[in-house]
């Protein structure tokens, strides 16, 4: 459930972000520096002709239904959620890696709100393998067959 709220909170952060770059928001709040209409408006808010805030939506909408998907009582011990969860997030990881590296050395700014979806990713993929890790030890011992 931790990566399903900090799926929505990215998420919502990400769907502002994309509806300032359409017009149909007022002013985006960022810093005093503009950095986040620096970052938004150049040539690294788009990746191969769409738009970065829109692609993170997307990502996060998917990350959240995984993780509801994976909430699921019958679904506690099963590694297939948390692997479907870390196909999303390790690229996602990898791609905001990227960002940040245009973010602070290219451009040399800073965006708060590209700053959430890197620590957000980055606690979604912490959560990711703590919970492989979960299943993953708690399945051999499920399948012990009992002797009585």
């Amino acid at each position: 459930m931790a990566v399903a709220v900090l799926a929505l909170a990215a998420l919502l952060v990400a769907l502002y972000l994309h509806l300032w770059k359409l017009g149909l928001v007022g002013t985006l709040t960022c810093t005093s520096g503009r950095g986040c209409e620096v970052a938004m408006t150049s040539s690294w808010g788009w990746f191969l002709g769409w738009d970065v805030a829109l692609i993170g939506a997307v990502g996060y909408a998917l990350i959240l239904g995984v993780a509801l998907w994976g909430a699921q009582p019958s679904r506690e011990n099963s590694a297939a959620p948390t692997l479907a969860l870390l196909v999303l997030i390790v690229p996602a990881v990898l791609f905001t890696i990227r960002l940040k590296y245009a973010e602070w050395f290219v451009l040399k700014t800073f965006c708060p709100w590209c700053l959430e979806s890197t620590v957000t990713i980055v606690a979604c993929l912490v959560l990711a393998l703590l919970d492989l890790r979960r299943v993953t030890t708690a399945r051999p011992s499920a399948s012990v067959p009992r002797t009585s």
